[in-house]
């Protein structure tokens, strides 16, 4: 599991010390980095980097329970995914945790590759969300380098535009637009008009 990504760590957050320990022996057998807390209070009180983290809980446990834990963490906008274990699993239980965000929802006992699947589901989605973050970010910042009349250039293209049309709208020569245009893909790193809609598309 080591490919998840070296800055890979799993939290495990559980007032049982066996199941703790049981836990972070199947992970570090797997290669992966692994930190346990006895309960969720302590996990907030500690607030370790959510970078490419996992979190494993227990549902029910002394103090905040694991999914008020995970209820606290949406609250707080953290991406962090949570696994959910418990031994007494409803259908309200569920429905509860998948709206406070909850990535997997396991019942006891469970298979260990089952949870080890869960785990490398919930590391491969929270790098690609960083992914997307940062791939957002840096378009932001394309924007930014843009100047009005190349904004509204870049949109009138992304609309469908043709470059006599958006000569006539905004007064120019056609000559004009097409330096604009050129502009636009340059400073948006943009190859194809396809790529600027999509920088488009994922700006918005």
């Amino acid at each position: 599991m080591e490919s998840e990504g070296a800055g890979a760590i799993v939290y495990v957050i559980d007032d049982d010390q066996g199941a703790r320990e049981s836990l972070e022996f199947l992970l570090d057998c797997n290669g992966v980095r692994v930190r346990s807390f006895s309960s969720a209070d302590a996990f907030l009180r500690a607030s370790p980097p959510l970078g490419g983290a996992c979190i494993i809980t227990d549902v029910r446990m002394p103090g905040t329970s694991g999914l008020e834990l995970a209820e606290e963490l949406k609250r707080r906008g953290a991406t962090a995914p949570v696994v959910m274990i418990t031994g007494h699993a409803d259908v309200p239980l569920a429905v509860q945790a998948m709206k406070a965000g909850v990535s997997d929802f396991i019942e006891k006992p469970f298979d260990d590759e089952l949870l080890l699947s869960a785990i490398r589901k919930a590391l491969a989605q929270q790098a690609e969300g960083q992914a997307a973050q940062a791939e957002r970010q840096a378009i932001h910042d394309r924007i930014a380098t843009l100047s009005g009349r190349e904004h509204e250039v870049m949109d009138a293209l992304v609309a469908g535009a043709a470059n006599k049309v958006i000569a006539f709208d905004l007064s120019i020569s056609a000559r004009t637009v097409e330096v604009y245009r050129a502009n636009v893909m340059l400073k948006m790193q943009a190859k194809t008009l396809s790529d600027l809609v999509r920088m488009a598309m994922i700006a918005r």
